[in-house]
């Protein structure tokens, strides 16, 4: 299992707040900013730390408000999916699964095998999220909400299109390690 699914929060990472939405965001590690920068964007890189914002209306993407530096959507090489509403909406960027995917899969069968996936690639050691995924962290707990939206709106034979997302547990391969 890569080690991307155990990550250490440092409870002063947190205190980084993006200046353009206000909102706390988490550390990012360099090497993930180096991978998903595009060239141009790559060579604005300064070393100082910086934060991956997740807010989904926010335009950054990447900040250092040490450095005053702040990367936007159009500065990574992939789609940062929790800023994405329209298809395609990435959820794993390890084996590029979609959140269409997944609520298509359940559409038609009713479940979704996407998580078991995932799970089976990441103990056979091919999970690379601290280099493929934006945040940096594992993908597992954003799938996780959307298989578990999906199913919900399928019980209820609902649309799953709109449905809030229901909050789960992460699963054991994204444990958080307090430092």
């Amino acid at each position: 299992m890569s080690d991307c699914c155990r990550v250490p929060i440092n409870r002063e990472e947190t205190r980084f707040q993006c200046r353009v939405c206000g909102q706390k965001a988490r550390k990012v590690r360099r090497l993930t900013m180096e991978h998903l920068l595009k060239e141009p964007a790559l060579a604005r890189l300064a070393d100082h730390a910086y934060s991956f914002c997740a807010t989904p209306t926010c335009p950054i993407i990447y900040f250092s408000n040490e450095a005053d530096s702040y990367f936007h959507k159009g500065d990574v090489n992939v789609r940062v999916g929790l800023k994405e509403t329209e298809d395609p909406v990435p959820i794993c960027y390890c084996f590029g699964f979609t959140k269409k995917m997944v609520l298509d899969e359940i559409r038609e069968k009713g479940y979704s095998t996407i998580l078991d996936t995932i799970r089976a690639e990441t103990k056979a050691g091919n999970c690379a999220c601290e280099i493929k995924n934006p945040s940096g962290n594992c993908c597992l707990g954003a799938v996780t909400q959307v298989v578990l939206t999906g199913l919900n709106g399928h019980a209820r034979g609902l649309s799953t299109k709109g449905e809030e997302p229901v909050r789960a547990p992460a699963p054991d391969c994204c444990a958080v390690a307090e430092t």
